[in-house]
């Protein structure tokens, strides 16, 4: 039985919050903010689903913002260079999503080396890389802003503003990573030994798993979430700065948190994820609606979110114990 409530908790909150925006603002319900919501939530939504895979394992990455500006100023300045090139805009786009998809799974790759084989606790290693990712892109902007062409965007904005039967492109692609990462942690031999090696590496290691490997893969597999997320984030605006990314790790934590997976490691829920990304776009969503709390508080609400989301789980982690 409580297993079941730790379960439905968060869709619970969820129904709840959607039922409070619907009566703070006769605009919430308006098809604009609605698909904005979505959206918006999609991008958090990518890169929390592989930052549940991360923390499952026992780890964590701080880096996943200052990662997605890095990347977003790769594909800009790419995309600028091949664009004068190669006439196919087409090709250009597909070779610079190539190359975000690589650049996230590298990035990845050096976060879960550093951690496994350097023996680097993953919260120095990715406080780390998050400085310089965050530095790499403001020195490429040269402290401005790194802006796409013109040309360009207005083929590359139809993967964000484009839609399929009036749900937008990011929410698809939300929804199939979501349902690919349930498979991936649930379905498979992969998925058990993830949970093994976040309930106990010394175990794992005693059970034959390759603990390194399974972290290594954890933070690919954020990394390849973030990629995604930059792909269909950088036609919404088409530019990127030293401001892009800025709290998606701190949103992307809360997610997850507040979706059920275990901060200490050990039990992930992808559904859980899904619901907490939703949660915190809808919070912000109801705050700018109300004009309750500032804009720039959103990140100070977030805080208080995830500190709260962790006592409730040590509670809950007592109250088994007992």
């Amino acid at each position: 039985m409580t297993l079941n409530k730790k379960s439905i908790g968060p869709f619970i909150a969820l129904v709840l919050i959607f039922l409070l925006g619907v009566f703070v603002n006769e605009a919430f319900l308006s098809s604009g903010n609605l698909a904005n919501i979505l959206a918006r939530s999609s991008f958090i939504g990518i890169v929390a689903i592989g930052a549940t895979f991360v923390i499952t394992a026992g780890g964590i990455d701080l880096s996943v913002g200052s990662m997605a500006a890095f990347i977003s100023g790769c594909m800009i300045m790419l995309m600028n260079v091949l664009f004068q090139s190669i006439n196919s805009i087409i090709i250009v786009i597909c070779i610079a999503v190539l190359a975000s998809i690589t650049m996230g799974l590298l990035a990845g790759l050096i976060n879960g080396l550093l951690t496994t084989k350097a023996k680097i606790e993953a919260f120095i290693v990715t406080l780390g890389t998050m400085g310089i990712y965050r530095s790499l892109v403001t020195f490429m902007a040269d402290g401005g802003t790194l802006s796409l062409s013109f040309t360009i965007n207005d083929v590359y904005s139809s993967v964000y503003y484009g839609d399929f039967l009036g749900i937008p492109y990011p929410v698809w692609v939300f929804l199939g990573l979501a349902v690919m990462a349930y498979i991936l942690m649930n379905k498979t031999i992969f998925g058990r030994h993830l949970f093994a090696v976040g309930s106990s590496e010394k175990v794992s290691l005693y059970s034959a798993i390759d603990t390194e490997k399974i972290k290594i893969l954890a933070f690919m597999i954020q990394g390849f979430c973030v990629s995604i997320a930059t792909i269909i984030y950088v036609p919404r605006l088409g530019s990127a700065s030293g401001q892009t990314g800025v709290l998606w790790e701190l949103e992307a934590i809360a997610a997850v948190i507040i979706g059920g997976t275990a901060l200490k490691g050990g039990y992930g829920r992808v559904w859980g994820t899904v619901a907490g990304a939703l949660i915190l776009t809808l919070i912000g969503n109801i705050l700018n609606l109300t004009d309750m709390v500032s804009n720039y508080l959103n990140g100070a609400v977030q805080g208080l979110i995830i500190i709260a989301a962790v006592v409730i789980q040590q509670k809950n982690g007592e109250q088994v114990k007992s």
